[in-house]
């Protein structure tokens, strides 16, 4: 199993950009199909973006051509880069990893294996 760490949050305003990264240790990260999930104030937790073992993507319909999800094997962290971000994009943001998920059904996977404490992404009017 894998232990992730996000890190990256933190205030911006508005139109601004922002990137947020996730460190997995332990074994296999190759494995695994990695992704990001938010949950904001008073909200239910909102599926980002996931990126298959190899290649491959999927976005949330809120976040699709403004946030985009990378992985690097070789250092075992996953990406995601915010753009033109909005205030209803302040969230606490969450990395995941699942073994057995795909691309497409990471989203509504309900066994992700490991998930991280989330790091804090507040965007100001």
């Amino acid at each position: 199993q894998v232990q992730l760490e996000e890190s990256g949050g933190g205030l911006v305003q508005a139109g601004g950009s922002l990137r947020l990264s996730c460190a997995a240790s332990g074994r296999s990260f190759n494995n695994y199909v990695m992704g990001w999930f938010r949950q904001g104030p008073g909200k239910d937790r909102e599926f980002i973006a996931a990126i298959g073992r190899v290649s491959g993507s999927s976005y949330g319909d809120s976040v699709k051509g403004r946030f985009t999800i990378t992985r690097d094997n070789g250092r075992s962290t996953v990406g995601l880069e915010m753009n033109s971000l909005k205030p209803e994009d302040t969230a606490v943001y969450y990395c995941a990893a699942c073994l057995l998920c795909t691309v497409l059904d990471f989203k509504t996977s309900s066994g992700m294996d490991s998930w991280g404490f989330g790091t804090r992404v507040t965007v100001s009017s």
